[in-house]
């Protein structure tokens, strides 16, 4: 295995571990991963890295290479939307200052170490330079 496919390999398994690793601790009693936060966003960043891992495997780069892509955006899109979620998800609260207080109280954890740095080493093993050298071309065998 070369050291890009093997880049890439590690980049997907990691994001299938950081999806069930502690995102977010809400109010220091619970902590959250990308299921307890969004299920079905979780298995479609799960079946692309898998997807991944598939073309890694079998040697399909332009498989590999898109579903790198795909990983990459679709966790800037989850970063997006968990902070769009945490800043508006008291704003039913007429008191600003309240709902403020209570936002603040959702931390990040370090799970989205892994979630970023996932994508970014799949991303790094499939968009390699090409390799250089060239499969010497089989003989054909004259049988008749």
């Amino acid at each position: 295995m070369k050291l890009r496919s093997f880049l890439a390999f590690a980049g997907f398994v990691m994001l299938i571990a950081a999806t069930y690793c502690p995102l977010f601790r809400p109010f220091g009693i619970t902590t959250w991963n990308m299921y307890d936060a969004n299920k079905p966003y979780g298995i479609v960043v799960l079946l692309i890295a898998v997807v991944g891992i598939i073309g890694v495997v079998f040697m399909q780069a332009s498989v590999a290479r898109m579903a790198a892509w795909l990983s990459a955006i679709l966790v800037f899109l989850f970063y997006i939307l968990a902070l769009l979620k945490i800043h508006t998800s008291f704003t039913f609260i007429p008191f600003h200052a309240v709902s403020r207080f209570l936002a603040s109280k959702i931390k990040f954890k370090w799970g989205w170490w892994l979630l970023v740095a996932g994508p970014v080493l799949s991303l790094a093993g499939a968009l390699g330079d090409k390799s250089r050298y060239k499969m010497p071309d089989q003989p054909q065998s004259d049988s008749q």
